[in-house]
């Protein structure tokens, strides 16, 4: 059974880490070349942990076949993750410009939904959406290769700042429903 000190305590640290979410959401908008390096190097290192266990895995098959295609395979995680990681300005070009395709194609997703859905009530969020993926697409385009260096880390900055956000106003909400409940949420809302 959680307690009030038991729920008020979680609830604290949500907070803290809440508050520690915007703050670094905020400072990785202002200065977004450093998450998106981090980025860029996380990638590379995780691509090139791929590739290796990719190797392993392809000496564990039967076949030449089978054994070659496996390599070729690694090889190519290696090849990406060692340009992530020995040139990461480089491949912060290629994550911009794979995020641009990724935001057009979904806003032609969107609007292709949109035109099949368009009776219903909803659809006129869809299509919004799609005519934002679509110009949010067409921007980092536009000025790629310039935008590389700040698109990755402003867009991890306000994932950030977005989800902090959220999490301290869903924690502030609970303990508002704790402190109006008395400390038992689930026993006021079935009572009534």
């Amino acid at each position: 059974m959680i307690t009030d000190t038991n729920a008020m305590r979680t609830s604290g640290s949500s907070i803290a880490l809440s508050i520690a979410l915007i703050i670094l959401g905020i400072l990785a908008m202002l200065l977004p070349a450093i998450p998106s390096v981090a980025v860029a190097l996380i990638v590379g290192w995780l691509l090139l942990f791929n590739g290796i266990v990719q190797v392993a895995h392809a000496f564990q098959s039967t076949g030449i076949g089978n054994i070659a295609w496996k390599l070729a395979v690694s090889a190519c995680y290696l090849v990406a993750g060692s340009i992530l990681v020995l040139r990461p300005l480089a491949g912060l070009a290629g994550l911009t410009l794979t995020a641009a395709v990724f935001f057009f194609a979904l806003g032609v997703v969107d609007l292709v939904s949109y035109f099949s859905m368009r009776r219903t009530g909803m659809s006129a969020w869809m299509l919004l959406d799609g005519i934002v993926m679509l110009i949010l697409g067409l921007m980092i385009w536009r000025r790629w290769p310039s935008n590389s260096l700040w698109f990755i880390g402003s867009l991890v900055g306000v994932g950030m700042l977005m989800t902090g956000i959220t999490r301290l106003m869903m924690t502030l909400a609970a303990r508002k429903l704790l402190k109006e409940t008395g400390g038992n949420p689930v026993h006021e809302r079935w009572a009534a």
